[in-house]
């Protein structure tokens, strides 16, 4: 039987990579899954391509900074599919800089982004959780919700502030059955890290392949990069979870780079 049969979930940034990857993943379970993402014509390209293999999905326009946007959206989602039964909360970008150098205006864009958007996405798809009685929100956090690193300043402070909105959630949210989690993943080799590679051995004066091997992937077991399906693997088995056993809890995802 499908884990997610019935469900219907939203994920922000699902347009392309991790969060692309879990509602495919979420979709094979027979969830319904909503992509949310900046640009529409992006959302609704995945979700075609989900619907086109059998799977039911729909696009919508969202950005997560935005509360308006963001009510929009999850409204639009649940009167269109019937409801909101998980959230994962996903949409990020990230800016490497030194702490002195970092201008206030793009720290500010990133905690918007990374956990503004956690925020105001979880308190629009609780109204409905509530209403029926039962949901998981899973944020998509990092090993940086545990582990601090060189260039990331405000990236380190909204994934660790991801831990503290979850284990909230999951008190709060407890006497309507729903539950909280956090996946941690090490670094996935999405454009977003992509992107960094080149800054970062600007930044350090270091080659591309020294940041992909000797920063990245050093503290792996096995200099592996974590994958988009390790991810979505994780996300699905929180949302498919029976019992409140491990609501608050994270679980990282990186090939041995960090553990505890």
């Amino acid at each position: 039987m499908a884990r997610l049969s019935g469900k219907v979930a939203i994920i922000t940034g699902s347009a392309s990579g991790i969060g692309k990857e879990i509602a495919k993943r979420f979709a094979a379970e027979d969830a319904k899954v909503v992509i949310a993402d900046l640009q529409l014509a992006s959302a609704e390209a995945t979700a075609n391509e989900i619907n086109r293999t059998g799977g039911v999905a729909m696009g919508v326009a969202m950005d997560v900074s935005d509360e308006k946007a963001v009510e929009a959206g999850v409204t639009a989602a649940a009167e269109r599919l019937g409801g909101v039964d998980i959230l994962v909360s996903n949409a990020g970008i990230q800016i490497v800089k030194a702490i002195d150098e970092f201008p206030f205006a793009e720290w500010k864009k990133m905690l918007a982004i990374h956990l503004d958007g956690a925020f105001l996405t979880t308190k629009a798809c609780l109204q409905h959780m509530y209403k029926r009685k039962g949901g998981s929100i899973i944020f998509i956090g990092s090993v940086h919700s545990k582990e601090a690193s060189l260039l990331k300043a405000p990236y380190v402070t909204a994934k660790h502030g991801l831990v503290g909105l979850c284990k909230v959630v999951a008190k709060e949210g407890a006497k309507h059955g729903v539950r909280a989690n956090v996946v941690c993943p090490g670094f996935v080799r999405t454009p977003l890290v992509d992107k960094q590679i080149p800054e970062q051995a600007k930044a350090l004066g270091i080659s591309e392949d020294e940041v992909v091997h000797n920063v990245m992937l050093r503290e792996t077991v096995d200099g592996e990069f974590t994958t988009t399906e390790d991810v979505a693997e994780a996300a699905l088995f929180f949302a498919a979870a029976k019992t409140n056993a491990l609501t608050g809890q994270s679980l990282i995802v990186s090939h041995g780079w960090f553990m505890e």
